[in-house]
């Protein structure tokens, strides 16, 4: 087995897109990537209605917490290579200096944790994980063990671009 990519999903709150976007990038990833996610303003608990989808999809969930991006810019926090903005909000925040310079790329996904009734929710997170899905399935395929950093990126925002919800 090759390097063991480490990637970084940031969103607000770090409860709904976030979670879904680390637990995919684990699922889908196969031991290829090693995936975390973090909020600048955590909410402290995730959304039930992301791990109901989660698990709708057979995607393991166990060890999902809402957490802050501090835990991540820490001494002996991991270095990343790679970080993924999902929410407009993280996007446009000061994000802390990651260690390594990772490259970077926002992948906006229409937030689904407000949407009511609850039918509407679930479809909301319905939404987002198949676009979440069919960005990080493409990412995937990618050769990264051969892109640089800028490559990677700029691969990571055509993604983007390629894949709108």
């Amino acid at each position: 087995m090759g390097k063991t990519f480490k990637v970084l999903v940031l969103c607000t709150g770090n409860s709904a897109r976030s979670i879904l976007g680390e637990m995919l990038f684990n699922h889908l990833g196969q031991g290829r990537i090693e995936a975390h996610s973090a909020g600048s303003k955590p909410g402290g608990t995730v959304n039930p209605v992301a791990l109901e989808t989660l698990e709708m999809h057979g995607v393991p969930c166990a060890g999902a917490r809402s957490k802050s991006w501090d835990e991540f810019a820490a001494p002996g926090a991991p270095e990343f290579d790679f970080i993924f903005t999902v929410c407009g909000n993280a996007a446009q925040e000061t994000c802390p200096v990651w260690p390594g310079h990772p490259a970077t790329a926002h992948w906006g996904i229409p937030d689904p944790a407000h949407v009511e009734p609850i039918e509407a929710r679930r479809q909301a997170f319905e939404a987002a994980y198949q676009s979440l899905k069919k960005r990080i399935d493409a990412f995937l395929a990618l050769p990264l063990e051969t892109l640089g950093r800028e490559e990677s990126a700029l691969a990571a925002r055509r993604i983007h671009e390629e894949n709108p919800q």
